[in-house]
């Protein structure tokens, strides 16, 4: 298998992003485990700063004012992995909607309308589930990135699309649908 093909399996692996995704509502579920992610914008912003650990230490440069936290290998910041695209509204993956979805179905998460704000809650099974990723060796770091997003970046929708344009500001300027550099 060649490298892009390698490349491409990993970011057309659903059962990753999933568990991304499960580990980063985790983070933010509270102890008792019920908080939720208001918003998908937020949700959205947040996994941009989870999936791509130099911008995630860029922002924690600007929030913490040390970047060192993230613990960023050399590998990571020059990453083969495919970039996130900008879109209508800056940092997004198209298939979200559908991420969300299938945790939906498979009962892990439950979405809450409340308002204009659709809610993500954990279920109690996503709560096991997203505990059973994060326990994980293999997702160590990643758990402990999204438990400083917690700490550092746990905004408003609003607050946190203002902090990453302003701390990103490239992103403002690029043509829709031009990859985000790392």
């Amino acid at each position: 298998m060649s490298l892009f093909e390698t490349v491409l399996s990993i970011e057309n692996n659903e059962s990753l992003h999933l568990g991304r995704l499960l580990v980063l509502l985790l983070a933010f579920a509270g102890r008792e485990g019920t908080s939720p992610v208001a918003g998908l914008t937020k949700l959205a912003k947040l996994d941009f700063l989870l999936r791509y650990p130099a911008n995630l230490e860029r922002a924690l440069q600007v929030r913490a004012q040390s970047g060192e936290e993230a613990r960023v290998e050399d590998y990571e910041r020059q990453s083969i992995e495919s970039s996130m695209v900008r879109y209508r509204f800056g940092p997004w993956d198209f298939r979200y909607r559908r991420f969300l979805n299938t945790l939906v179905a498979k009962g892990l998460v439950e979405i809450k309308t409340e308002g204009r704000t659709i809610s993500i809650y954990l279920t109690a099974d996503g709560l096991v589930r997203a505990k059973a990723i994060s326990d994980n060796p293999a997702f160590d770091t990643m758990a402990h990135r999204a438990r400083l997003l917690k700490r550092y970046c746990d905004l408003t929708a609003t607050n946190l699309m203002r902090f990453i344009y302003d701390t990103f500001p490239e992103l403002a300027s690029m043509r829709t649908g031009a990859a985000i550099p790392q």
